[in-house]
């Protein structure tokens, strides 16, 4: 592998010797600290310095404080030059950045091997760049797999739902797109800033669609039914919650749950708990419902309003906004209805742009 090797001496006699020592590397070199940084801004590729502290332009004191102010400065070697009686240079070259110390009157042989030894650290370094390089490359191609992978799997269960509600789709398309501009707009707020990064979002973007895949599991003459449910009726479409939790369910440990099956059971276990602990299927409260549930929650209920069913008109859109004003810290959270309030308008443009807004 080739190295190159920068040497800043201003003696011609050691500037020699050194090189005689050193074929077959690539070899630059400068008389002072000046040239030696216009070689180190021009040459990005040097591997290893050796470095005379003693210069009459910019010592090797001032050039190692200049090389700190580089990006990677660090991938440098830096060997320092010193004489005998110079101990406390010795020690304040290596707390600047130096790796090693070589001292005056040079030793050949022993400055041979140090050198070798500084240039097979180097070539390992590379090796272990290179490698993680491959790594990253390997590691991100499963990503696009895997992510590939999971939208499949979602759609798949979606058009297995849509199969049987044919309402599904533009309710899960409305909803999601709902949820996704809350995200965006919520994270600007200094307790969610951290916690909405645009994988995050897209996470709950993604499985926001999922919230009502229990509904395969409720009999077509309670989930088609052309009028409103009865009581009863109704205690068995809640059941859906726990079809679609178990329908996710793996029998692996927690940690182990890939993130985005978790952020799916959260949408769907917390889409119908309130915020005041009168929801259903847990009486979860607060800020123990998972902020997919609690997203999912009031994106599910202004959809529903504006939507026209079998048993109801469509709501108007300021209609279904002075709802979600009044159950605010009551049904829903108090941070989410505050965003909602303040996006309302482009909540409408989703809603108008799938065909239900009125």
């Amino acid at each position: 592998m080739d190295i190159t090797i920068l040497i800043v001496d201003d003696s011609n006699t050691d500037m020699l010797l050194i090189k005689s020592i050193l074929k077959g590397y690539n070899l630059i070199s400068a008389r002072d600290g000046i040239e030696a940084m216009a070689l180190l801004k021009a040459n990005p590729d040097i591997d290893l310095m050796i470095l005379d502290l003693n210069m009459p332009r910019m010592n090797g004191f001032e050039v190692l404080k200049a090389m700190s102010t580089f990006h990677d400065y660090e991938k440098i070697a830096v060997l320092i030059l010193t004489n005998y009686d110079e101990l406390e240079n010795e020690i304040r070259g290596l707390e600047l950045g130096a790796v090693d110390y070589i001292r005056k009157p040079l030793n050949l042989e022993s400055l041979k091997r140090r050198i070798q030894i500084h240039v097979k650290l180097k070539s390992a370094s590379r090796s272990l760049e290179e490698i993680n390089t491959i790594l990253d490359q390997t590691v991100q191609e499963r990503t696009k797999e895997l992510l590939l992978t999971r939208s499949i799997t979602i759609k798949a269960l979606m058009n297995l739902l849509e199969i049987r509600d044919l309402e599904s789709s533009n309710h899960t398309h409305r909803t999601q797109w709902i949820i996704k501009l809350l995200c965006e707009h919520l994270r600007k707020r200094a307790p969610y800033k951290a916690l909405l990064t645009d994988y995050y979002i897209k996470e709950i973007f993604e499985t926001a669609p999922l919230h009502d895949i229990g509904k395969v599991g409720i009999a077509d003459a309670i989930l088609l039914k052309p009028s409103k449910l009865t009581t009863e009726e109704f205690e068995i479409m809640k059941q859906h919650v726990d079809f679609g939790i178990n329908a996710l369910k793996v029998e692996i440990q927690d940690e182990l749950l890939p993130s985005f099956v978790r952020t799916a059971m959260e949408c769907i276990c917390g889409h119908h708990e309130k915020y005041d602990g009168t929801g259903y299927p847990k009486g979860t409260k607060g800020s123990d419902i998972p902020l997919p549930g609690r997203l999912m929650a009031i994106a599910d209920v202004y959809d529903a309003l504006i939507s026209k069913r079998v048993y109801k008109e469509a709501f108007s859109h300021e209609v279904a906004l002075n709802y979600i004003i009044k159950n605010r810290g009551k049904h829903f959270d108090p941070d989410l209805v505050d965003v909602f309030v303040e996006i309302n308008q482009e909540i409408r443009e989703i809603a108008v742009k799938f065909n239900q807004a009125h």
